[in-house]
């Protein structure tokens, strides 16, 4: 990797930017292109990448020129983009972002990837703050921004750059990519129904863990339970909600405003009481899988349950914005049925009405789970809750636009749950305004958009001067 050239096509998404980080602390010379450059979005993230030894160009194929650069497309290599096109005319080499970081993780001699349909992001976040801590150097992959990293000099934390023998990862399954990672220790925290069928994903996780020494799998989800059940006994730990059969067992969750409390019992082992500060059942799940992964690497148990508590989360998971006229925003990144009702669960555990804006990232999603939408917010909503929602992101091209935000609405009020659909993310912020009181809590949720957080931000400087 030293030396070798890389061109980047797409280098502000959420999973490029990080792997070039990588790249170049390995000794890789960086370039790249990104069509919200071109248009003109997020400037202060193109501005830091240029303040570190980033060449950047438009997205038009003129960057790519020469036989000895490596152009590193998203999974889709589409001819139509003009650096790929750019890159073939050349005789340059194109990999895929997923070949790139299998390549990376597979070269460490000790590799933990972290795999499962949600909680990705904050078990990856929580190995990583825990490895940290432990003096252990590891070079992080994740999707999504680590707070505990996070600073002036490193706003976009979503990766750590450590040493070369110990490489975390988050590993996805939606594209197939998992086939190609051969971890030491794999963990997979759930398994449901998202991008593939069912049969393809048993395949595809059970290769993943028979290829691994260690295998730190969910037993309170049934696919995971099952998978669980075909590999050598010495080879799994297994973690839980309140089964006494678990390697790792989480009982007695107290929740408390900015997080929980619970009692983790090792199977022949001390009992530990443990604090997190990030809320939700779900993420006392994502701690025990985080530590049956360090486990499984030499950290002991004592130690990295001290590391947890002072673990600050995963941006745009739950993340607090502020406090302005006893108005609370928050901005998450929900953006399925699933993850969508883990946040309301949670946030439900305590009082205040919820005045939820969900911006859907796309209208294919709405599409092929417009049912899903429709009953998770139904059945999640309490009577005085209020659901608004824009149209979904959509930067043009041929997309089929027959089933928008105002179906999903006018489902939610059929069956008598208070939602309204508004043309623009702006009026719906003027709405959430007008309908603030004290004692609420405003949820900004929705992927894929750097500028949710920056339009949280904006509605709690709106409160606060409506305050005022």
């Amino acid at each position: 990797m030293a030396n070798d050239d890389y061109f980047f096509c797409g280098i502000g998404g959420s999973g490029m930017l990080p792997l070039a980080m990588i790249v170049q602390a390995q000794g890789g010379r960086i370039e790249g292109s990104d069509r919200s450059r071109d248009q003109g979005r997020t400037p202060e993230k193109f501005a830091w990448l240029e303040a570190h030894s980033v060449t950047l160009h438009p997205q038009d194929g003129s960057g790519v020129t020469r036989p000895d650069q490596i152009v590193v497309a998203t999974g889709a290599i589409e001819d139509t983009v003009p650096d790929i096109g750019a890159a073939k005319r050349a005789g340059a080499r194109i990999v895929t972002r997923p070949e790139l970081l299998s390549q990376l993780f597979n070269a460490a001699p000790t590799s933990v990837g972290v795999a499962g349909t949600s909680g990705k992001s904050t078990i990856t976040g929580m190995i990583a703050w825990i490895l940290h801590s432990a003096g252990r150097a590891p070079t992080v992959m994740n999707g999504a921004v680590m707070k505990n990293f996070a600073d002036a000099d490193h706003p976009f934390a979503s990766a750590l750059i450590g040493g070369r023998d110990l490489f975390v990862s988050e590993v996805d399954e939606s594209d197939g990519s998992i086939a190609r990672y051969d971890p030491t220790v794999a963990v997979v925290s759930n398994i449901s129904l998202d991008h593939k069928s069912m049969e393809e994903l048993r395949d595809l996780f059970g290769g993943f863990t028979g290829r691994s020494t260690t295998a730190v799998l969910n037993l309170d989800n049934p696919e995971t339970a099952a998978l669980a059940q075909t590999l050598p006994p010495e080879k799994v730990v297994t973690f839980a909600l309140g089964e006494d059969a678990a390697t790792l067992n989480a009982n007695d969750l107290e929740p408390r405003p900015t997080g929980m409390r619970f009692t983790l019992t090792e199977k022949g082992g001390p009992k530990h009481t443990v604090t997190l500060n990030v809320p939700g059942a779900h993420n006392v799940a994502n701690a025990l899988a985080a530590l049956g992964a360090v486990r499984a690497v030499g950290v002991p148990l004592d130690q990295a349950v001290a590391a947890l508590e002072s673990f600050s989360g995963i941006r745009r998971r739950m993340e607090l914005v502020g406090t302005a006229n006893g108005v609370t925003v928050i901005d998450d990144f929900a953006h399925n049925p699933d993850k969508i009702a883990a946040t309301l669960k949670t946030l439900q555990a305590f009082d205040g009405r919820l005045l939820i804006l969900f911006q859907p990232h796309g209208f294919g999603p709405l599409r092929l789970m417009k049912d899903e939408f429709i009953d998770g917010f139904v059945g999640l909503l309490r009577p005085d809750d209020v659901l608004l929602m824009p149209e979904p992101v959509y930067y043009g091209g041929t997309t089929d636009r027959s089933v928008g935000s105002g179906d999903i609405a006018s489902g939610v009020r059929a069956a008598g749950g208070e939602a309204e659909a508004l043309p623009t993310r702006e009026a719906c912020g003027d709405r959430l305004v007008a309908l603030a009181r004290p004692g609420d809590r405003i949820v900004i949720m929705g992927a894929r958009d750097d500028t949710l957080s920056t339009f949280a931000a904006e509605l709690l400087e709106r409160l606060r001067a409506s305050a005022g």
